[in-house]
């Protein structure tokens, strides 16, 4: 799942505290995905500018080991309940997936997001 981040795996708690202290503190909708209260992964939804503010992208990350599970599936669709709530404006949810990663398409498919296409 790694590849697909745009971070590298952190090596020290500096490294990670940054990640805390300039990523996940000023983002404006990011929740951590826990799991007997330790943190997992994590699920994001980043709104869009402009003329297209009444959209946002999801995004979640899990550690692998917990992958297959439905632990994504089941926090896709706790945002999915709650983000039109917390955000009225919002208007549509949207998701890209690597074409290779059909169990995040599932994840997706499950969570009621239906594919609109490929990206090229």
């Amino acid at each position: 799942m790694s590849q697909y981040c745009t971070w590298s795996t952190y090596t020290s708690k500096e490294q990670a505290m940054d990640f805390m202290t300039n990523i996940v503190a000023p983002h404006p909708w990011l929740r951590a995905i826990c799991l007997k209260n330790c943190a997992i992964g994590s699920i994001s939804v980043t709104p869009f500018k402009g003329n297209d503010a009444c959209r946002g992208e999801l995004g979640y990350v899990l550690v692998s080991k917990y992958l297959g599970k439905g632990i994504v599936t089941r926090a896709v669709k706790m945002v999915v309940s709650m983000i039109f709530v917390e955000w009225p404006h919002l208007e549509r949810l949207e998701a890209l997936v690597d074409i290779e990663t059909v169990g995040s398409q599932r994840v997706l498919e499950k969570a009621g997001f239906h594919r609109e296409g490929v990206l090229r």
